[in-house]
């Protein structure tokens, strides 16, 4: 008998939507790195790419309404999953009030070939976006995108102003091993275009 992919999975009072494994990038402090999972999950490594009826009979195993908000977050960019994340979140905002976020690389527009900021308008609530590095250089160093044409720093940010426009929320995030004058010269990136900057810590399980 196959065994149940992990297509969710809890953290605290939020609920987590692992809906693929793609991305484009190969970040150095990626947590795929560590292991197969994240905070004691189950491995989220997908047997395969859900579809949005394996995701919504998962989705059915669970009380939604009794979450503090929904993420978009697992072993994958969620926006490698454009249409399939916003039938998802259609399919969520149909059956609770729960708030829903995205945690994502900020490279949507690269991933997909246009402009998606507008196609988050009604659906997501809060967008975290990883800023990762304060400078093009230091970004691909510490990202490795694999968009070798394409400013992917440029892009990220340029998507980050575009999609505050139709979210309620939207931040910057960098993880606390990169250093306190690198934190420092995020913050003044994360100022110049108006976003709030989260530091999380570094996960290591």
């Amino acid at each position: 008998m196959e065994k149940a992919m992990t297509i969710s999975y809890e953290i605290d009072d939020a609920l987590y939507l692992n809906i693929t494994n793609k991305c484009p990038c190969n970040c150095t402090f990626c947590i795929r790195n560590n292991g197969d999972g994240a905070y004691g999950s189950d491995p989220l490594w997908l047997e395969h790419q859900p579809t949005l009826e394996e995701i919504k009979a998962d989705l059915a195993k669970r009380d939604l309404a009794a979450y503090r908000q929904i993420v978009f977050c697992g072993y994958g960019e969620p926006t490698c999953e454009l249409e399939l994340l916003k039938d998802t979140a259609r399919y969520i905002k149909s059956v609770c009030k729960t708030p829903l976020r995205i945690n994502t690389n900020g490279l949507s527009d690269l991933i997909n070939k246009r402009d998606t900021a507008p196609e988050f308008a009604g659906l997501i609530d809060v967008v975290s976006i990883s800023l990762n590095a304060p400078t093009k250089e230091e970004y691909e160093a510490v990202t490795r995108p694999s968009f070798k044409d394409a400013d992917s720093f440029g892009a990220m940010l340029k998507f980050a102003q575009e999609v505050k426009k139709y979210v309620p929320q939207v931040m910057f995030t960098v993880v606390d091993i990169i250093g306190e004058d690198e934190i420092k010269r995020s913050q003044k990136v994360a100022d110049s275009v108006g976003i709030h900057l989260r530091v999380r810590e570094m996960i290591t399980d």
